[in-house]
């Protein structure tokens, strides 16, 4: 299957006219020609069936043949707000591997023990969109650009509100506290875990402190096994 990211398509669309770049790939990478049958997702749960009826290699035309609306849509909401990584393809290999899994939303955050400051989006971008399509994915996760610890406390969010961290003390198993079916963020410190202030305001925030596991992860591993327990607990 011949997969296309086309997220300005328009619904209920007869035609669709891929880009110069996309349309390159087709004809000259894939050897597409007329008749042949190809797949678009839009990144908003629209699945489309389509044919090329001009396989001109700067603008490839594709004629509509079926669409799915809220193709795959999940039965919940997970927002991953993770730290940066010293070493930026870490945290790319996470995007990936949560886009395959499950995710609709991450945050970068720097927190005061973070090594990282910044953190380019447009790249990290481009490996969400392509992991959609490796995994068959009709919705793209939202990718927010990098703000202080403080600025992202400042933010509403409407679900239940998680924050993990190494410090001794009570916390849940995420498991016993997660509603399923529901919406929910999980927080996710950078190398040196988040400082005792920071978890201070997260839980004077409402955000409850979680445990995920004896084991001592590191950050990219830490956000995907949050990852892949709610959408586990949500199955």
């Amino acid at each position: 299957m011949h997969l296309f990211y086309t997220p300005d398509i328009a619904p209920n669309a007869e035609a669709y006219f891929l880009n110069e770049e996309e349309s390159k790939h087709a004809i000259r990478v894939l050897r597409l020609n007329v008749g042949d049958e190809v797949s678009l997702i839009d990144g908003k749960g629209g699945f489309y069936n389509a044919a090329i009826s001009d396989a001109h290699p700067k603008r490839v035309i594709l004629k509509i043949q079926s669409a799915v609306y809220e193709y795959g849509k999940r039965n919940h909401y997970l927002h991953i707000a993770v730290a940066p990584t010293k070493n930026i393809e870490r945290l790319e290999w996470f995007l990936e591997k949560a886009t395959e899994i499950g995710v609709d939303e991450v945050s970068l955050i720097i927190c005061q023990r973070s090594e990282r400051k910044e953190a380019k989006t447009d790249r990290l971008d481009k490996i969400i969109t392509s992991a959609i399509k490796q995994s068959l994915k009709a919705y793209h996760p939202v990718l927010n650009a990098p703000v202080t610890f403080a600025q992202f406390m400042a933010k509403p969010f409407d679900g239940q509100k998680f924050i993990a961290h190494c410090i001794e003390g009570e916390k849940l198993e995420l498991r016993d506290a997660l509603t399923v079916n529901g919406r929910s963020l999980i927080m996710i410190g950078p190398e040196g875990d988040f400082s005792e202030k920071e978890i201070a305001t997260a839980l004077e925030n409402d955000f409850k402190a979680i445990t995920l596991g004896n084991s001592r992860l590191r950050t990219e591993t830490a956000a995907l096994e949050a990852c892949f327990e709610v959408n586990f607990l949500n199955r």
